[in-house]
């Protein structure tokens, strides 16, 4: 009787301890977490943009700034929803900061254009920062007048406060990896292929280097 309840109570001892440490790593993990949301036009492109730097562990394809709730893409791109394209970015503030994020994203858009970017026209695919904090208010102020002072032009991209993310549906996740074939203007593509060739068309890498030069992070130069 006695080793039996010995036993139970190594066992109880054991599962607290498990228990403990999952909510250790849990909350360790929460903390090497934060986001960051920005409207560069296309967010397919935004997506794979970001995704290619360190310490970015995701970022989500969807819609932020308007008035309807869980819009569908057709609804945006319809126009009237208020919603912007836009990509909400999870990172490891431990290896790449906000304050980067931001560099990179100004270098990586075209922040003079404000009816749409690149061949994308129209209020949905305009430029734009979503704040969550004031201090990433200050820090995107920071990085727009000093992109606008590198750039040597006056940049239009808001600094808008964040109120609600709505993600894409499945098949706007990750296009630019997607094996599915669909059909497009070039024929029956995988979305892989599809994306490349939709990015090389629509001019932005060519634009973004015009603008930028050397100092454009993701464009072929």
């Amino acid at each position: 009787m006695v080793k039996a309840y010995e036993d139970a109570k190594s066992l109880l001892l054991a599962a607290a301890i498990f228990v403990g440490l999952a909510l250790t790593c849990t909350a360790a993990s929460a903390q090497n977490r934060d986001t960051a949301v920005f409207a560069g036009g296309c967010f397919w492109c935004v997506e794979s943009d970001f995704e290619s730097v360190t310490g970015v562990i995701e970022g989500v394809s969807g819609f932020t700034g308007g008035n309807t709730e869980n819009p569908t893409y057709r609804d945006v791109t319809r126009g009237g929803t208020g919603h912007f394209e836009a990509v909400e970015i999870t990172y490891n503030p431990n290896q790449v900061s906000y304050e980067q994020l931001l560099h990179l994203f100004f270098r990586s858009v075209d922040p003079t254009d404000a009816g749409g970017q690149f061949c994308d026209r129209g209020d949905s695919y305009r430029t734009a920062i979503f704040y969550t904090n004031e201090a990433q208010r200050t820090a995107a102020e920071a990085a727009k007048a000093q992109a606008e002072r590198d750039l040597g032009q006056r940049i239009v991209t808001p600094i808008l406060p964040f109120t609600a993310f709505y993600a894409a549906d499945n098949a706007h996740q990750d296009y630019y990896q997607g094996r599915s074939r669909v059909i497009t203007r070039f024929g029956i593509k995988r979305q892989s292929e599809a994306y490349a060739l939709y990015r090389d068309a629509c001019g932005r890498d060519t634009r973004v280097s015009q603008l930028w030069g050397n100092a454009a992070p993701f464009a072929d130069h």
